[in-house]
């Protein structure tokens, strides 16, 4: 597969061919912030690979490794499902109703209760409310992947109505077009993949490097596009418990195809290159200079469980 770099910062239309087949709101599209998952009670877990499925819960807001004060989903309700990577397997089974939560300030704040609310947890660093995913179905993906999808549910609804459901929440799964997965219209989704297991795990890393002194540089962010065309928000961090100081900003568990990763100018980064390894883009290292996106191939049987990405740094603005 041939890569290319799109030198354009990245526009949320990517599909813009399956607009119009899709009925939404106005006003709709993809909240700000991130959404992640982890365990219970919000801690950190080994590159979201997860014992069993029942250990996996929704996080809303900062982020691991969001800069200071970088704000959460935006504040409305929303609804989540879980699918395969390809999205077309709806593995949610319980009615959308059940799969409601509340963001305020940043952060889950609550469940919408029903009657058949999901369990929830406590986060230790932000006091937000965690939300199991479960129950849900095994994953039809042989390498035991998962995606996990939230979207306010005014563009659920509305998603739902295009596909002929008259009220969504009512029901398990409102079915599927082009460009709408289950009544999730990827450009106005937040997602997250994981997987259930012990599977080798394929990733995108994208390390920031202050230009004048090699150092790594942390709470730096890209935009990850998934191969639907959602996808999130990821900062550069570290975990000490991996023994290394890499300050990667993460995307874990990525499915088979072409995902892209943006990075824009940000504050202690003014984006002097970039730089995607070889065998990461293609079979030659790519390189662009200034802000951008590159085209990131994975393949089901892809030698390079990582995928580098290079951003050298100003911190001056």
């Amino acid at each position: 597969m041939k890569s290319k770099i799109n030198r354009r910062l990245f526009a949320p239309l990517l599909f813009g061919s399956l607009i119009a087949a899709t009925a939404t709101s106005a006003s709709a599209h993809a909240p700000s912030g991130a959404l992640f998952t982890t365990v219970a009670d919000g801690s950190e877990v080994n590159f979201n690979i997860y014992p069993s499925k029942d250990a996996v819960y929704l996080d809303g807001g900062p982020g691991p490794g969001a800069p200071q004060g970088a704000a959460g989903l935006d504040d409305d309700t929303y609804v989540f499902q879980v699918t395969d990577p390809s999205g077309k397997t709806l593995l949610s089974q319980d009615a959308a109703r059940c799969r409601q939560f509340v963001v305020t300030n940043g952060i889950i704040s609550s469940v919408v209760v029903t009657g058949c609310e999901h369990v929830t947890g406590s986060d230790i660093d932000h006091g937000a409310t965690t939300v199991q995913l479960m129950p849900y179905a095994d994953t039809p993906n042989n390498g035991g992947e998962y995606k996990a999808w939230v979207v306010r549910v005014d563009d659920f609804l509305a998603g739902c109505a295009a596909l002929g459901a008259a009220n969504g929440l009512n029901v398990v799964d409102c079915g599927q077009s082009p460009g709408n997965f289950h009544g999730f219209v990827p450009r106005h989704t937040k997602t997250d993949n994981f997987k259930v297991g012990q599977q080798n795990n394929r990733e995108i890393d994208t390390r920031f490097i202050d230009d004048a002194t090699g150092a790594t540089l942390t709470g730096r962010t890209v935009k990850w596009t998934d191969t639907l065309g959602g996808g999130n928000n990821k900062h550069s961090y570290n975990n000490p418990a991996w023994g290394t100081p890499d300050n990667f900003a993460h995307v874990e568990a990525v499915e088979a195809g072409t995902h892209q990763i943006t990075v824009e100018n940000q504050p202690g980064c003014t984006v002097r290159r970039m730089e995607c390894g070889p065998g990461s883009c293609g079979l030659k290292v790519l390189s662009v200079d200034g802000a951008g996106t590159f085209d990131v191939p994975v393949k089901q049987n892809d030698r390079m469980w990582t995928k580098y990405i290079y951003v050298y740094c100003s911190s001056t603005q």
